[in-house]
């Protein structure tokens, strides 16, 4: 379980295929704090470590998280953003985020706000579950939906959160994942199965 706050950024020191898997190596300054076994979101893709070395860490991707992510497009020397679990009994400042990603979307717009960043993104979904004002994650940090429409949304990302995270690299037509809010899933669920 995550929070959608992002700890760190990571760089991709290196990429191997072994068979369907990839293992990925990253540098990153919260390396020294980790443990095997550990899970960590990576773009809030859940993975758990399998190998530390000094300031780089070894996580593994299997083929279905790769088909349904955009973890495949990874390269080295991109940037991820890093989150360990959270402790239980600690504060939630973003929302209930599980690293289980629903689907990938595309960035189709990016437009300074005066003082804000708002990036739109659209995605397909058989299931259109953001609303205004509501939590969404992309990659794997929380924010606000604003200009929710039918497998499109905004977000309005603010001077921090642009400089802190992979967002100061994101471009138009840059692939990102997706996690809808968990309660709102619950509640398309309920309405799907009540038709």
């Amino acid at each position: 379980m995550f929070t959608g706050i992002i700890e760190s950024l990571g760089v991709v020191k290196s990429i191997t295929k072994d068979q369907e898997n990839v293992h990925f190596t990253i540098e990153s300054d919260i390396t020294n704090e980790l443990k095997i076994d550990q899970s960590v979101a990576h773009n809030g893709v859940c993975l758990t470590v399998v190998d530390i070395q000094n300031r780089d860490y070894v996580v593994t991707a299997i083929k279905e998280t790769l088909v349904k992510t955009n973890l495949h497009s990874l390269k080295i020397d991109d940037v991820v953003n890093l989150e360990r679990a959270m402790k239980l009994g600690e504060r939630l400042d973003g929302h209930i985020v599980q690293g289980h990603v629903d689907t990938t979307g595309v960035c189709i717009g990016k437009e300074d706000e005066e003082g804000s960043t708002l990036f739109t993104f659209t995605y397909s979904s058989q299931n259109d579950i953001t609303i205004e004002k509501g939590s969404i994650t992309v990659n794997g940090v929380s924010l606000t939906v604003v200009n929710s429409k039918r497998s499109e949304f905004s977000v309005a990302i603010i001077p921090y959160t642009l400089e802190h995270t992979m967002f100061k690299n994101l471009q138009i037509d840059d692939s990102v994942n997706l996690e809808f809010d968990v309660i709102g899933k619950y509640v398309a669920k309920l309405f799907a199965n009540n038709r």
